[in-house]
């Protein structure tokens, strides 16, 4: 879906109504929380936006693999548009341990 996103002008800037509660922004550190926030509530210019502020494709799905949290929702969306299967994804794999162990 997102493959052409070297070719499309738009995703030039994310939304700063995704992260309206933080004053200054480390995109590097704070990468898990702005692509939770693009997943979760993104239009297709901060998915875009994303992707060029993280470096191509491959770094934007490393960090998506890597998110400790994201819905159900958000994780079958993922896994459709980004071409995972579920259990590629850290939020994934810890729900299920969470699980395993709460049924103890």
């Amino acid at each position: 879906m997102f493959n052409d996103w070297q070719k499309k002008s738009m995703g030039l800037y994310i939304n700063p109504s995704l992260l309206w509660e933080y004053e200054n922004i480390d995109f590097l550190r704070m990468r898990h929380i702005v692509v939770t926030r693009i997943i979760e509530r993104g239009w297709m210019n901060d998915f875009y936006a994303g992707i060029r502020i993280y470096g191509g494709m491959d770094n934007f799905r490393k960090i998506i693999q890597e998110l400790p949290h994201l819905s159900d929702k958000d994780i079958f969306f993922v896994c459709k548009v980004f071409n995972f299967k579920k259990e590629e994804l850290r939020c994934y794999t810890r729900k299920q341990l969470r699980e395993i162990h709460l049924s103890f």
